[in-house]
């Protein structure tokens, strides 16, 4: 079913994606084709099928479409699966931030929705940031608004108060190191990568401190490994020009999903 959700998302995360780094409206006009704007019938408009049906070509006027849209749309219905089977399966778990608590139907609702606007956000904002090196304000800011109330009121709803402080802190803390990481050297890193900091913090910091730790140091690595990758193949592609928003992304879901366990190894490994 969260797969399904998924596809239903993905379609108009496509819009999202072409339409507000453009400052354009979501809702008109309609679907139409870019190349001659003629509008998109409802049959040409489902999720993947219909680009494979029509072999990734508009019907109106053979302009090729591109493959990003059935991509967005295969990745977010993975997405969604992939988040309500976790966070089903992650509820009995002894650091689950709800656990211990009877996880209230209230809270396991509100963390599940979270859960799946977070995933949703993130893939809008990655495919955005890699077309146009931007985290669109109008898309972070509210995103960290949504969350806060979501997983704030997941946690309250299970009585669980030192969560939400947790998060305040994880969100703050993280902000100023790349508020910082920004005033020292500004254009190695984008004021849209200090927003987006406050908003992983605030999903990590739900999480525990060894979740925030990971995640957040996860994204300098995968960035670093990225950077030098890219560099590889593209002869020598200066840093700047990498958006580091999707590392950032993905070191927040390494932390979320994997964070705990990488966190208990390591101290299992150092004896801290």
């Amino acid at each position: 079913m969260g797969a399904v959700l998924g596809l239903l998302i993905g379609s108009f995360l496509n819009v999202v994606i072409a339409r507000v780094p453009a400052g354009e409206s979501l809702v008109r006009p309609g679907s139409r084709c870019p190349a001659c704007e003629t509008p998109i019938a409802a049959r040409d408009n489902v999720p993947v099928l219909s680009w494979l049906l029509l072999r990734g070509r508009a019907r109106c006027c053979a302009t090729p479409i591109s493959a990003r849209y059935p991509i967005v749309e295969t990745l977010t219905a993975l997405a969604f699966g992939l988040v309500t089977w976790w966070v089903a399966t992650r509820s009995g778990a002894a650091s689950w931030p709800l656990a211990g608590h009877g996880l209230p139907h209230l809270a396991a609702v509100l963390a599940l929705v979270a859960m799946l606007y977070l995933a949703a956000a993130s893939v809008a904002l990655a495919a955005i940031d890699i077309d146009t090196r931007r985290l669109p304000f109008w898309i972070v800011a509210p995103s960290s608004g949504v969350m806060l109330v979501l997983l704030g009121g997941s946690v309250l709803a299970a009585g669980a108060p030192r969560t939400a402080l947790r998060m305040l802190i994880g969100a703050a803390a993280l902000w100023a190191v790349y508020r910082l990481l920004h005033l020292i050297y500004p254009p190695g890193m984008g004021y849209g990568d200090v927003r987006l900091s406050f908003l992983i913090g605030l999903c990590l910091g739900w999480l525990g401190w060894g979740p925030l730790l990971v995640g957040a140091f996860a994204g300098f690595v995968l960035g670093a490994l990225g950077g030098v990758l890219l560099g590889a193949l593209g002869g020598g592609l200066r840093k700047r020009t990498i958006p580091f928003g999707p590392y950032m992304l993905a070191g927040l879901w390494l932390g979320l999903t994997l964070g705990e366990s990488l966190m208990q190894w390591y101290r299992n490994l150092t004896g801290v």
